[in-house]
């Protein structure tokens, strides 16, 4: 049996609600990669939407592929669930609203293999998005940083890209996917970050604001200073008496 070599980047894209915005979305998807000429697919995760969103997601054409959540899981979930079932080389990470630009991804592709890095992260220099949002955006920002530290300026921008096998072994955790670059860094791995193209949002209704991020991004926050602090990263130097396999064991 042949097996198809994996694609060179897996787009995951979690949704919740978003109806007017995946065909779109998916379009512009399908010409960026299409155009950079990487192998790719594209992992459509309905995170419990009440929409049509669903329906939606399976009129699209392969390479997307769809997965629907009995129920709404949270954002991480859904992006965790979506790398399970890709298999891509690089694991990369939009949102569902239509803010990010899909040709963001190949730039950060680009930067992480010529600088070695294993995780490349957005930040929106210019933001669409409503004073309030902004405001709190900066705020937790800087709260972040006198907490955990300083590994990119955006946290809440979605648009990454990481290695398959750095995003398979970070704990997860309900909101973890705001610290994959601080998780990836006290793990030893390397980390980039570029300015990004953020949209105004043309269709739905944004999902999170302070009453749904505020305290549960405080309590977030402690754990994850606690996990970095407790992180042990290691490199082996030499292995001594390894186990060999005879030619007749090798069948």
């Amino acid at each position: 049996m042949i097996v198809a070599d994996p694609p060179e980047i897996s787009v995951i894209i979690p949704v919740f609600n978003e109806e007017a915005n995946v065909a779109p979305l998916a379009a512009e998807v399908t010409t960026a990669m299409n155009d950079s000429g990487l192998p790719w697919d594209c992992w459509w995760v309905d995170d419990g939407s009440t929409d049509q969103t669903w329906s939606c997601m399976q009129a699209l054409p392969t390479p997307h592929r769809s997965i629907r959540l009995p129920r709404n899981f949270g954002q991480s979930a859904a992006i965790m669930a979506g790398v399970h079932h890709s298999a891509g080389r690089w694991i990369g990470i939009l949102d569902g609203d239509g803010q990010n630009d899909p040709r963001d991804l190949l730039r950060q592709h680009q930067l992480a293999t010529t600088n070695d890095a294993a995780v490349v992260v957005g930040y929106r220099s210019i933001r669409h998005d409503h004073l309030v949002r902004r405001v709190s955006s900066r705020v937790g920002n800087w709260t972040r940083r006198m907490i955990v530290g300083n590994a990119g300026r955006d946290a809440g921008c979605a648009t990454k890209v990481v290695r398959r096998e750095v995003m398979t072994s970070l704990p997860f955790f309900h909101g973890m996917q705001c610290f994959i670059p601080d998780l990836a860094r006290a793990a030893g791995w390397r980390f980039d970050e570029i300015p990004v193209n953020h949209r105004p949002r043309l269709a739905g209704q944004a999902k999170y604001g302070i009453n749904n991020r505020l305290w549960s991004g405080f309590r977030d926050l402690l754990g994850v200073r606690w996990l970095i602090a407790r992180q042990r990263a290691w490199h082996t130097e030499k292995i001594a008496n390894q186990p060999t396999r005879s030619k007749d064991s090798a069948g």
